[in-house]
């Protein structure tokens, strides 16, 4: 398997197709080829009857040209790496960034697998895919393409525990530019994957991850909370911002976790809205009590 990392820091997990795959890949556009060949050649042949043989060997050499070279690099180019037996099989031609191959990709293949594949009869393709570590043949290596499988056993996504809901909003003024994206990606991992770690190696993995952000970020976990919860916490926040920032900060889909009065107490604590009604009088107080016209102007009158 190989694993790519794209600028994004997202993990690229590319399974490099094997020999007997990709040659049943290449017997079926050969045979596919060789097919539409004789099939032009037999229908130029009855058209052009009446040419001399310098020419019908011209036509046939460009026949040749056009359907053995020329087909599979425009059908590699139009498909993004998608050849007829490529798609029987489930394979993909790719750069070795894992994007999808250009014109100039297919040329260099389709060129240098003349002399490896036709004129050979597959017999460098076969030796470079078993000395590659990649498995990959000459032309893939000039032309910096892969061979990789598309229909591969996916296993399920990992779950993502939410952090305790008394954690929510405990690190929205947390500085987490500092945390690299591979630490941020441990983090992901190791929470798709606690509950099938073992329960002292979970903890001091988790433990050692939270000592890692905490130390980038300069916000410890608070006392008494596991160093998991921590964890989540400290990522929904990035992935909240990372949302606020992809879609704009609108506020319909922000509004309630980012309102100040709307706030859980632990994390808001009700001081401005909430003041006026604990110092209120009691109800059997005189109406002329004298403190009450001397509280602060915040503009709330409490009801008589």
């Amino acid at each position: 398997m190989s694993e790519l990392v794209t600028g994004e820091a997202v993990a690229l997990e590319l399974r490099p197709a094997k020999l007997p795959s990709r040659a049943l890949a290449v017997l079926l556009d050969l045979a596919v080829s060789v097919a539409a060949y004789v099939a032009i050649t037999i229908a130029l042949v009855a058209a052009t009857s009446s040419l001399d043989t310098a020419a019908q060997t011209a036509l046939a050499l460009a026949v040749f040209v056009l359907v053995l070279v020329g087909g599979p690099i425009a059908v590699e180019t139009l498909s993004h790496g998608r050849s007829l037996g490529k798609m029987a099989c489930g394979l993909r031609v790719v750069r070795d960034d894992g994007g999808p191959i250009r014109f100039r990709h297919a040329l260099v293949r389709g060129l240098i697998g003349v002399v490896e594949i036709l004129l050979t009869l597959g017999v460098v393709a076969c030796v470079a895919s078993l000395v590659s570590a990649r498995g990959r043949r000459v032309g893939d290596v000039f032309a910096g393409t892969l061979v990789v499988r598309e229909r591969v056993p996916v296993a399920p996504a990992g779950f993502l525990p939410p952090p305790p809901p008394w954690l929510a909003g405990r690190f929205s003024e947390v500085d987490l530019s500092a945390v690299p994206d591979a630490l941020w990606l441990a983090v992901r991992q190791y929470l798709a994957r606690m509950g099938q770690l073992d329960p002292q190696v979970g903890w001091t993995m988790a433990e050692r991850l939270a000592s890692d952000v905490a130390a980038r970020t300069g916000a410890p976990a608070p006392q008494g909370v596991p160093p998991a919860a921590y964890l989540a916490a400290v990522l929904q926040e990035r992935q909240a911002r990372e949302a606020r920032r992809t879609f704009g900060g609108a506020p319909p889909q922000g509004a309630a976790p980012a309102a100040t009065p709307a706030a859980p107490p632990p994390s808001a604590p009700p001081v401005t809205y909430a003041a006026p009604v604990p110092q209120g009088p009691p109800p059997v107080a005189p109406p002329a009590d004298a403190p009450r016209d001397e509280r602060p102007g915040t503009g709330f009158v409490p009801p008589a």
